[in-house]
């Protein structure tokens, strides 16, 4: 889809709610003020290739998109509006959050070095709000801290933004007023400025999303907005797994992935299958010789991280945070552990009472996804199982902030599509085999700690 066929879609499609309220600026600025373009589309949206303006290899924003501009006298203007929006966070759940043009989070911005920016932000919130533009070189009274570096945006009002976007890099942009209650709510979007020279760090595919997190009790719509650490949905892009989408690159592209840390606690990312470098900062690129290589970055709460990798490896390749609770969906953490505890008495016991009751947990939290599939256990309105996502060989049991990274061989360079499942090649598969467990013998450690190594004849393992 062209530049103006997409700006066309979004106008069409997802206009129809969206009239422009401003009244912090004259009828006759009214005129030149950019269309509101909205979306509610919860899955990832193609690049946006520029079509004025400096050249850029445009990024690939995780479960959403960029924000189209228009030039005027050689400034790329752009109209954010704050509101509030519904989000699926995967199939079978939706959310009342806030964000910008239809969105939680807001669409990603993205410029080049050197451009001179003009963004007018209309608050449709029923309280007053700002943008804070995080990591950026700006003009003081345009860093968006409602109080102290401008008076806070109004419900029905439209502010103007201008500054010049002076350095390269990954940043953010969310609210300095109500900050607590409007980012539990989910506002907050992506900025990228590219180098004004394409040259520079070049890759073949760039993703970027934002870590962000909420507290929905299962059944309710809307977050608790004072939850502090204790939350129930781990999200990317407020999506949680199996809405997450994969990323898809080609065999041999050169990947960075961009990720930002709205949550309240840091976030291990791990990737598995290649080794990667973090070449970027919301404070900079990092120099090749500072560099290291690494499978897991953690992202501290405000921080953003660029990593990048060549995607030499084939498959479908796990890629989350390596928080074990991260990877879980509506959680309940006021659950005894049950594991080895026999239920079969007292479930006969409870069950004259309670019909319904099922014991679980006795073998672990994995019977949990089996009985919900199996059994259709029933979930209250609105909420996720704990562990769901099925891949081709059975159930994943993951949720919260989980993915795919699927690399293929023979993609078109803008080929985005799932690819679906992994053809593994014959023999690279593990796999069971029949072992005569009577026949292997147990190592004794000694006294200070040694192993004995006891010598025992091959074990024949039915041909593998």
């Amino acid at each position: 889809m062209t530049t103006m066929d997409r700006r066309n879609f979004f106008k069409y499609a997802g206009l129809g709610m969206a009239g422009v309220a401003v009244s912090a600026v004259s009828k006759v600025a009214l005129a030149a003020i950019p269309e509101i373009i909205t979306s509610e589309v919860a899955n990832t949206q193609e690049p946006l290739y520029p079509d004025t303006g400096r050249p850029y290899q445009p990024v690939v924003t995780l479960n959403g998109w960029s924000l189209p501009w228009k030039m005027n006298n050689g400034v790329k203007e752009f109209h954010l509006v704050a509101e509030p929006v519904v989000r699926e966070i995967a199939p079978g759940m939706k959310a009342n959050l806030w964000g910008y043009n239809g969105q939680s989070p807001g669409p990603t911005i993205e410029v080049v070095e050197g451009d001179r920016v003009r963004i007018f932000v209309t608050n449709r919130l029923p309280e007053k709000t700002s943008v804070h533009w995080h990591g950026q070189r700006l003009p003081n009274g345009m860093d968006g801290v409602s109080g102290l570096t401008q008076p806070a945006i109004e419900p029905g009002k439209t502010f103007v933004y201008e500054f010049e976007a002076k350095r390269p890099g990954t940043f953010m942009y969310h609210p300095h007023a109500d900050e607590m209650l409007q980012m539990a709510m989910g506002m907050m979007g992506s900025w990228i400025t590219h180098p004004k020279n394409p040259k520079f760090m070049p890759v073949d595919r760039d993703f970027v999303f934002l870590l962000n997190a909420y507290d929905i009790e299962p059944g309710s719509f809307t977050p608790k907005v004072n939850t502090m650490l204790d939350f129930n949905l781990w999200t990317w892009n407020s999506r949680a797994f199996p809405g997450i989408d994969p990323l898809v690159v080609r065999k041999n592209d050169r990947v960075r992935i961009r990720v930002g840390n709205l949550t309240m606690t840091n976030h291990p990312i791990h990737l598995h299958g290649h080794e990667f470098e973090v070449t970027g900062t919301d404070g900079g690129w990092v120099p090749k010789t500072a560099r290291w290589p690494e499978v897991t970055t953690d992202v501290a709460v405000g921080q953003m991280r660029a990593i990048e990798f060549v995607a030499n490896e084939p498959g479908d390749w796990a890629f989350h945070c390596h928080k074990s609770h991260h990877t879980m969906n509506a959680m309940g953490h006021s659950f005894p552990t049950m594991i080895g505890v026999k239920q079969g008495d007292l479930m006969k016991k409870i069950t004259n009472l309670v019909p319904d009751y099922m014991p679980m947990g006795e073998t672990g939290m994995s019977e949990m996804t089996d009985m919900s599939e199996m059994m259709d256990m029933p979930l209250p309105k609105n909420t996720l199982p704990m562990m769901m996502g099925n891949g081709q060989f059975g159930s994943l049991e993951m949720g919260g902030m989980f993915t795919t990274v699927k690399v293929r061989d023979g993609l078109a360079r803008n080929d985005y599509k799932n690819p679906g499942d992994y053809k593994h090649p014959s023999g690279t598969v593990a796999h069971i085999v029949e072992v005569d467990l009577t026949k292997i013998e147990r190592q004794k450690p000694h006294v200070d700690g040694e192993l004995e190594v006891n010598v025992r004849k091959p074990i024949n393992h039915s041909g593998h």
